[in-house]
């Protein structure tokens, strides 16, 4: 992304769009104070979040037992529950569905390609479905301390060595067929970046015409595989992004503030919620919720605007998509494909 003399100033960036992540599917009942249940709390989640400020929910279901449920029936149920609850909110599906273990001492792990696939047929469809790109380790634990998983589930000696443990697989067998499923039901692929170089594989994909439409992306910065928390990494990344893209910041536990304040004051989007993190400072919880309000101090101190759900969906560009290569390089700000016999840099003015 080109940042020009006036790309800080509030008034000159994209109103936020805050991510909420509210069903934590690693955690157990009784590991976070606000993990829902039954169907009608996880739809209670989503309305306290989008009344708080968040208009972007990522969407895992719980099963009563409070294990992530599998099943596909109940991503049906809670979506249309959803789409009467929040009809301004940008409604997305986890793409792993939940990599939490069964049982204690099972393995950590993301479900099959074919059950994965599943969820560009939920109905009625969501939003965004996130894809993650390049098969990759998942070690979520590696940058929690002790006291980030005191007391819950994750502390016990089992579960910690099954997360850390834990395989992202999403190779091309996966992702070429997911990215094809997902647009022939016109469901928006929201792409879950572990570091530079699955970007640019997303690059590649864009430049082959495989992909063709916007770029919505999370920088994930859990590290174990995936980014860490270096400040110049997060950096590089944001100016790798193409200036079209829409680029939001997701870390772990107390990381989350101050990652995503760096985020908010450089024009990007955020995400929080008890999937990531369950703490506002140490030893002193935090809710979803909170979490949401606690972006929308930081924004408002910083005088960038908040995005409504119609503004959310806007940015997104939810439902758009682009004929071939060409009209996805231009309309992402990316330069055009090298022309037969092109010498040198291409610019994006460029003729044929």
């Amino acid at each position: 992304m080109h940042f020009f003399d006036d790309s800080l100033y509030p008034e000159n960036q994209e109103k936020l769009v805050i991510q909420a992540a509210p069903y934590g599917p690693e955690w157990l009942p009784g590991d976070a104070d606000d993990l829902p249940l039954s169907m009608d709390e996880h739809v209670q989640a989503a309305v306290d979040c989008y009344n708080a400020g968040a208009t972007v929910l990522h969407i895992h279901v719980r099963e009563l037992d409070g294990h992530g449920s599998k099943r596909i029936s109940m991503f049906n149920e809670l979506m249309a529950r959803l789409r009467e609850a929040v009809p301004d909110m940008v409604l997305q599906i986890g793409g792993s569905i939940s990599f939490a273990p069964e049982d204690e001492g099972a393995d950590a792990k993301w479900l099959s390609y074919d059950t994965r696939h599943m969820l560009a047929e939920i109905t009625p469809k969501p939003d965004q479905v996130t894809i993650a790109i390049n098969t990759n380790q998942m070690n979520i634990v590696e940058l929690f301390d002790d006291e980030d998983i005191e007391g819950t589930s994750i502390a016990k000696p089992a579960y910690y060595k099954a997360y850390r443990d834990m395989v992202v697989e999403a190779g091309p067998d996966f992702y070429l067929e997911h990215l094809k499923r997902l647009r022939a039901n016109d469901i928006q692929p929201h792409f879950q970046l572990a570091n530079m170089a699955q970007l640019e594989t997303v690059e590649r994909l864009i430049r082959k015409g495989i992909y063709s439409g916007p770029l919505v992306l999370n920088y994930v910065a859990i590290g174990g595989g995936f980014a860490g928390r270096h400040p110049a990494d997060l950096i590089e990344f944001i100016r790798r992004v193409p200036d079209g893209a829409v680029l939001t910041i997701e870390a772990s536990m107390r990381a989350v503030a101050p990652m995503n304040a760096i985020g908010i004051a450089l024009g990007a989007h955020v995400r929080v919620g008890n999937e990531d993190n369950l703490w506002r400072h140490k030893g002193d919880r935090m809710s979803s919720v909170e979490q949401v309000e606690q972006m929308v101090q930081i924004a408002n101190a910083l005088g960038r605007e908040i995005a409504t759900g119609q503004e959310a969906k806007e940015i997104y560009k939810i439902r758009e998509w682009y004929s071939d290569a060409d009209e996805t390089l231009s309309q992402l700000g990316m330069v055009p494909n090298r022309r037969p016999g092109r010498r040198g840099f291409m610019l994006r003015d460029a003729k044929s």
